[in-house]
């Protein structure tokens, strides 16, 4: 069995890193993926120039799917977990998602109110309220947005606001319980300070002089970071799907 299963994973490894290579030689080349068996056959060239350019291209392929193929792995377990939310989301529909999500974090706020109101800082039922609501419309988006279907729309807009829905109100707790705070926002300042140091000149040097991180901008740091990270998780699923379409 266990031999069974590692000449399993191997012969999936090599398939990927096959297709993977034959998509970066198409992308110069023509039929190069996908062309077994066909009558035509993979394109080769003829041409002295062709050969030389044709086999730079292919060796100029091995180190760069050396770096890719682990995001390739990465999109695999990320579009696993998309696909059973998606299973989720359609079983339950618009109102239903809505509901759940409503439901959750609706929960978080009133446990806040009525059992750790007293020994959770000032204010933290009105914030944690108010990221419930925010990430309620944002699962609302998230679906919305989805089902209109289109790629580029489900990862520009779909998964940012699907990040929201999933994460504002923990990050918003977080800044009125400190042992979840020096997680989560000790995380995030580390973060915007390297964003912070790293960026433009143009843009910090103004900041700098009049931007002071409250707890309170956190919540709007990592709402901003949410767009980032679902676009990369967005991209990292339709990686996977490039090299092994769903069912394949």
């Amino acid at each position: 069995m266990a031999a069974g299963n590692e000449q399993g994973l191997t012969d999936a490894i090599g398939y990927d890193i096959r297709v993977m290579h034959e998509t970066w030689m198409e992308m110069l080349f023509p039929r190069q993926r996908g062309v077994e068996g066909t009558v035509l056959g993979k394109w080769t060239p003829d041409e002295t120039r062709e050969i030389i350019t044709y086999r730079l291209w292919y060796a100029l392929g091995v180190p760069v799917i050396a770096v890719f193929y682990p995001l390739v792995l990465l999109g695999y377990i990320v579009r696993f977990q998309a696909q059973k939310l998606n299973v989720t989301a359609v079983r339950l529909g618009f109102v239903g998602v809505v509901l759940v999500f409503a439901l959750l974090w609706g929960g978080l706020t009133a446990a806040v109110y009525l059992e750790l109101q007293s020994a959770l800082e000032e204010g933290a039922v009105t914030g944690i309220a108010a990221a419930s609501g925010v990430a309620v419309l944002a699962a609302a988006l998230a679906y919305g947005f989805w089902r209109v279907g289109g790629r580029l729309l489900t990862i520009l807009i779909a998964y940012p606001f699907a990040v929201t829905a999933l994460f504002l109100p923990p990050v918003v707790a977080a800044l009125f319980w400190e042992p979840l705070g020096d997680i989560i926002i000790d995380q995030g300042d580390d973060l915007f300070s390297w964003a912070f140091d790293a960026g433009p000149d143009s843009i910090t040097e103004p900041l700098g002089d009049r931007y002071d991180r409250t707890e309170e901008d956190h919540a709007i740091i990592w709402f901003v970071i949410s767009y980032p990270v679902g676009w990369l998780l967005g991209i990292l699923v339709s990686l996977a799907n490039l090299i092994r379409p769903t069912g394949e």
